[in-house]
């Protein structure tokens, strides 16, 4: 073979490889933008979180610096979308007072919520002996000594999207849930079994995904 003929064959197969390249970049670009139209007419909502009531078991803010607590919250959460799911990859679920975690992270089991579904999850959220800010103890015992603390149910965690066979990365959820506790005479809750406090809220939740 001939340098001439040599150099044409190196030649032929660089072009074969420019046009694998280049009609598997355009392949996927094909791919890309089929899948942002099909989001952007699909219009994906954020799922909806509702506290409905929350059971009060034990609330102890009277050692200085220091909150031992027991709730069992429930929590729903409804899906509005149509033609998408919703895969809850981690979901967890824990109490603050003024931004300060009070309680330990609770696990909520992973699930899939379909088309207009409406999941409803009642985890216990515990915390012993838990460490609080000396700019907020005092204030926080001398809340419940009025009667009533102001306190936010969160959840943290990570969702996928699903359309069709289609499923989408993961995305960061935070939800945020108001929870007015009320304690003794100013109590608006029901007594339960060992004197744990039932306290009905339906309130909406705060989402951001």
């Amino acid at each position: 073979m001939s340098a001439k003929d040599c150099s044409h064959h190196k030649k032929g197969r660089g072009k074969l490889f420019r046009k694998i390249i280049a009609g598997t970049l355009i392949f996927l670009l094909v791919v890309l933008i089929t899948i942002l139209i099909i989001w952007a007419i699909l219009r994906p909502n954020k799922p909806r979180f509702i506290l409905q009531d929350t059971t009060v078991y034990g609330f102890n803010a009277t050692v200085p610096y220091f909150l031992t607590s027991s709730f069992q919250v429930t929590v729903s959460s409804r899906n509005p979308n149509d033609r998408i799911g919703i895969y809850y990859d981690r979901l967890d679920i824990y109490a603050t007072y003024r931004n300060q975690q009070i309680t330990p992270r609770t696990a909520i089991p992973p699930t899939y919520q379909g088309h207009k579904e409406v999941n409803v999850w009642s985890p216990f959220i515990n915390g012993n002996m838990v460490p609080i800010s000396p700019d907020f103890s005092a204030d926080l015992g001398s809340e419940q000594a009025a009667g009533s603390v102001f306190l936010t149910i969160n959840l943290d965690g990570r969702v996928r999207w699903k359309v069709g066979a289609f499923v989408s990365g993961t995305y960061h959820i935070y939800v945020r849930c108001p929870a007015y506790i009320t304690f003794g005479s100013k109590s608006n809750g029901v007594i339960v079994s060992n004197n744990a406090v039932k306290l009905q809220f339906v309130t909406r939740c705060s989402v951001s995904v």
